[in-house]
């Protein structure tokens, strides 16, 4: 007897959207709406952001369809957690504060050449692509974004890492002057910068992406810009926004989070419906905009994908 496996990435036939009608009507509404609702969030500076040119970008066709509808761009742009501008996660009024001209990248530790490069100069360097991928929130809130980037694995073949390198530590940018969380009350006693990492295995998978921009356009200040990380089979905190440095290490990074609450935020964080965060279950999530629930599915449904990077690892809390 044939036994036929769906893929957890996989949709019924009947779901999907013909291909005139996707090209002809949904595509251009799609794109015109993303593009107004992020302009309405962007900053005055962003009309001169020198990267503006790059957009819209090819779409990746193996990542152009999540298997349910794209967020809503103004959704998308004005709900995040970005603890840098405070805990509300309407911050993008706050993040609008930040410089994101000049901005640079250092790239250090176990490299070939170590250096800071301005962050347009490394735009040059790489081929932007277009990749609609879901997100899932630790929190049990999801969405769904059609980002702008390049390959994680990209960036590392710039670096050169030698044999020493076994992770990469990324740091986001530490500016009390601007970002108010980081200068604020409670937050002064936070582990700032925001410190996130991951295996060189894991990034040199073809999911990680750099992300630049989403719907089109480059990324409002509340997503992240100019540089941030998306992991989409991670939960969301894993994916570093405002990225400054990244270091390529030996020696396993401590995240921001897994520092201040090591049994809540571990540094894996692979999304698993069936191990519950200690406050909440993760077995489904609310699709942002929607507030549907939909079931959660192991690896945010890239198991295929990535399930093979943890072989060998049923021992460690790969999912905290």
């Amino acid at each position: 007897m044939l036994i036929k496996r769906t893929r957890g990435w996989e949709i019924p036939e009947a779901r999907v959207t013909p291909e005139h009608v996707f090209l002809n009507r949904r595509s251009f509404m799609a794109a015109s709406a993303g593009a107004l609702a992020l302009a309405a969030v962007r900053p005055a500076q962003a009309a001169e952001d020198p990267s503006a040119s790059l957009y819209p970008a090819k779409r990746n066709p193996a990542y152009g369809d999540a298997g349910r509808p794209v967020t809503d761009a103004a959704d998308n742009a004005t709900y995040n957690n970005y603890y840098e501008f405070g805990t509300s996660k309407q911050i993008s009024d706050a993040a609008n504060a930040l410089p994101i001209r000049p901005w640079s990248v250092t790239i250090d530790g176990e490299v070939e050449k170590p250096g800071t490069i301005a962050i347009d100069e490394l735009f040059k360097q790489v081929t932007f692509e277009e990749r609609i991928y879901r997100h899932r929130c630790v929190e049990a809130w999801s969405m769904v974004v059609p980002w702008t980037g390049f390959p994680l694995k990209r960036l590392v073949e710039i670096a050169k890492p030698n044999s020493n390198a076994k992770y990469l530590r990324f740091e986001t940018f530490n500016m009390p002057e601007v970002a108010v969380g980081q200068k604020d009350g409670l937050f002064t006693s936070f582990p700032w910068p925001y410190i996130e990492g991951v295996t060189m295995a894991e990034a040199m998978n073809d999911l990680p992406l750099m992300v630049t921009g989403a719907y089109g356009k480059p990324l409002p200040n509340s997503m992240g810009a100019p540089l941030r990380l998306h992991l989409p089979w991670k939960y969301g905190f894993k994916s570093i926004k405002g990225i400054v440095k990244v270091s390529f290490v030996a020696e396993r990074p401590v995240s921001f989070w897994e520092h201040l609450g090591p049994e809540e935020y571990g540094f894996w964080a692979n999304v698993n419906p069936e191990v519950s965060h200690p406050r909440w279950s993760q077995a489904s999530e609310e699709v942002l905009g929607t507030g549907e629930r939909v079931p959660t599915r192991l690896y945010n449904g890239y198991g295929e994908q990535v399930a093979s990077l943890y072989t060998g690892l049923e021992s460690e809390k790969l999912f905290m």
